[in-house]
């Protein structure tokens, strides 16, 4: 049995349809956990490579550990507009929309995207289970709720040269898919539904097919994607990407509300930057009274994306004779920001933009102090001694190029 084979066995994680592939393909074998699968975290030994496919060719992701479930039956519509903020009646068929969900104190439990596949059937994804919670909330509705975790696999196909090579191989054209739309078509007559949604703020794809179908898939969008640059990519990729683009990902930049500990540790949408996808018009929905009454009181929190001052950075290490010490990967840290000696939030994760060129973070503020072009001070350590550098609050996304949204015709 090999290295990577025993480690499975002992850990019990599962792997994706497509881990004959990308088990071979792991040159670094660097692998993490993620809602119980192996996923890699690079392909190769350093992840450079792989963030600039994402940015400036195409990244092939393995998405298949999102949880995945499926809301089918006369009242599917009506419950899912009774879990999640966002306004549900108003979603189209081959629509996806992206919401929280929250408690019925408005504190956020989840993140994800509604697909809208028919009339009376949807699929949800998230980042944790939430299998039972659903279920229980549709007690005595006419809908069937059931884990499709395991039953779909998905990868998400990101950068300038996607939808070139989705072209390619697909039976139909992607040229009029709008961003967050999807569409049904084939891959040399195998069925599969793509989406135009994504985790990197890019042009970029997710594909959703039968678990059989998984290695046929990868290999065709390898083959024809060669020309294009395609890459396999892995986390390490992936997570410089979303803070670029300004996502937040759970148990880093937020807590779910039924995982925290203490009542501070929770979030509502508007101390997340998600006011927009609170659609307070609709009918009764889990938390709305309490953010209706957040609303009209205005929100003690607020969730910024930040700069860190580039030369006040380089200045302390080039005091102690070192060069500026960046962060070779996107960091998950709590970092104190103060303003005038008082700590006013901190920074949840943050990286180098290879492509910006800049020094950023997402991190939360006290309102007061979460406008546009705030300058605060930014905790770093070097040689073991705690340094203040100064940060400008910045508007997110840090990275939103017009081809993320644009269709060519």
């Amino acid at each position: 049995m090999s290295d990577i084979n025993q480690f499975i066995a002992h850990t019990q994680l599962r792997t994706s349809p497509f881990f004959e592939r990308t088990s071979k393909l792991n040159e670094s074998q660097e692998w993490r956990r993620w809602a119980g699968f192996l996923s890699a975290t690079s392909y190769e030994l350093t992840h450079e490579n792989e963030y600039f496919a994402i940015r400036t060719k195409a990244g092939l992701l393995d998405i298949t550990p999102l949880k995945k479930y499926i809301v089918e039956g006369p009242e599917s519509r009506k419950l899912l507009d009774q879990l999640v903020t966002r306004n549900i009646e108003i979603c189209k068929v081959g629509q996806v929309m992206y919401t929280p969900w929250c408690d019925e104190h408005g504190k956020v439990i989840d993140d994800g995207t509604v697909q809208r596949l028919s009339e009376n059937k949807f699929r949800i994804t998230s980042a944790e289970p939430n299998l039972d919670w659903i279920q229980s909330n549709a007690t005595r509705m006419d809908v069937n709720v059931i884990d499709d975790s395991f039953t779909t696999a998905a990868l998400a196909l990101q950068g300038p040269n996607s939808r070139e090579i989705l072209n390619s191989i697909s039976a139909k054209t992607l040229d009029n898919l709008k961003f967050f739309w999807m569409m049904e078509t084939t891959f040399k007559n195998i069925p599969v539904s793509i989406s135009r949604t994504g985790y990197t703020g890019d042009l970029g794809y997710e594909i959703w097919m039968d678990p059989s179908d998984a290695l046929a898939v990868w290999d065709l969008l390898i083959d024809k994607g060669k020309l294009y640059g395609i890459t396999p990519i892995g986390l390490h990729a992936l997570d410089i990407a979303r803070i670029e683009a300004g996502l937040i990902l759970l148990d880093v930049d937020y807590i779910s509300s039924r995982n925290a500990l203490i009542e501070s540790r929770k979030s509502s949408p508007f101390e997340l930057g998600l006011g927009w996808t609170v659609k307070m018009k609709k009918d009764d929905f889990i938390g709305k009274s309490s953010l209706i009454k957040e609303f009209n009181q205005g929100s003690e929190w607020s969730f910024v994306g930040i700069e860190i001052d580039w030369e006040e950075f380089e200045k302390y290490y080039r005091e102690v004779g070192l060069a500026p010490g960046l962060p070779s990967t996107a960091w998950r840290t709590s970092i104190p920001l103060y303003y005038k000696n008082e700590q006013v939030g901190y920074a949840t994760s943050g990286t180098w933009s290879p492509i910006l060129k800049r020094y950023i973070a997402l991190a939360h503020l006290k309102s007061k102090y979460a406008r546009v072009g705030f300058e605060l001070m930014f905790e770093l350590k070097i040689e073991h001694f705690r340094k203040l550098s100064k940060a400008t609050v910045v508007k997110t996304p840090f990275f939103d190029p017009e081809r993320k949204r644009s269709c060519p015709i």
